[in-house]
């Protein structure tokens, strides 16, 4: 081989080694500042840009796997902090879900303006719902993910049940035992470790997603605007009954795709994450180019 071959093949290997890092954006954060609110985001990759968003109570910490997976599938994956965890701030009291949509819609216009996917967690569901009601020209599509059924079934015996296990599992006073016998009734399928969840909640934050929801009609965040769904569930989830997992389908027609999940429950994500990737991945390659 000839010396500037050599040298050419050097340059080659030592650009495919630094460049395997360099080929998605590195995990960055950054403020996005609008009036008095300031949004902590997280974000990493390239492409067009997926949008996720944490159940009630939680930040967006929880979802290092799954964002890392989306990038590596060619996306700009963001993960707005709610108001009052990690560095986003703003007023907390009388909130509406209209509030939290505008803090969705200010990063998506942040960066860049390119109609994205929101995937919402639980009550991120709501927020996402809402972004795309509320500011239609900035969502291709919204996936659903872990979605409480809009109404429990005549009869339904657990609903309080449920309701008392998401505020122990989230009280970090309450005795570690008591957290995780809630975590695992409401959260986690049999056999998962409900111990990741432990950690990751913001009283300030639940309290205000909690009394945001209260305000605002179902009515008006339910349709998700026009845009396209995936609802995406957990065939173990006590927050859906299995009678109800075809309601989206049936209220909206072929604008909702829907994917069960076996061996995971209401917190989904961290039980099966490749599997969530995979079903988002997937269902984004099928919608019409941004």
């Amino acid at each position: 081989m000839k010396l500037r071959e050599l040298v050419l093949t050097g340059i080659s290997v030592c650009l495919l080694i630094l460049g395997a890092p360099v080929a998605q954006a590195e995990r960055a954060r950054e403020i996005i500042a609008y009036q008095d609110v300031r949004i902590d985001v997280i974000a990493e990759g390239r492409g067009p840009p997926v949008v996720l968003l944490p159940g009630r109570g939680r930040d967006s910490e929880d979802f290092d796997d799954l964002a890392a997976g989306i990038a590596k599938a060619g996306f700009r994956v963001l993960r707005p902090q709610p108001r009052g965890a990690g560095a986003s701030h703003g007023p907390m009291q009388n909130l509406s879900l209209h509030d939290f949509a505008r803090d969705i819609a200010a990063v998506i216009r942040h960066n860049g303006n390119m109609p994205a996917v929101i995937v919402g967690h639980a009550f991120g569901n709501w927020v996402a719902r809402m972004t795309a009601t509320d500011y239609p020209e900035l969502v291709r599509g919204v996936v659903i993910v872990a979605a409480a059924a809009k109404a429990y079934p005549a009869g339904f015996a657990g609903a309080k049940e449920l309701s008392d296990a998401v505020r122990k599992a989230g009280n970090p006073s309450l005795p570690e035992a008591e957290r995780l016998e809630a975590l695992r009734m409401a959260f986690f399928a049999p056999g998962h470790d409900a111990r990741v969840w432990l950690a990751g909640w913001h009283h300030e934050v639940d309290e205000a997603q909690f009394a945001a929801g209260r305000a605002t009609r179902q009515s008006e965040w339910w349709p998700g605007g026009k845009a396209p769904m995936l609802d995406v569930q957990a065939e173990l989830d006590p927050f859906k009954p299995r009678s109800m997992m075809n309601e989206l389908r049936e209220e909206f027609g072929a604008r909702v795709d829907i994917v069960v999940i076996p061996n995971a429950s209401h917190a989904l994500i961290p039980e099966q994450p490749a599997a969530v990737i995979d079903a988002i991945v997937t269902w984004i390659g099928k919608l019409p180019q941004p």
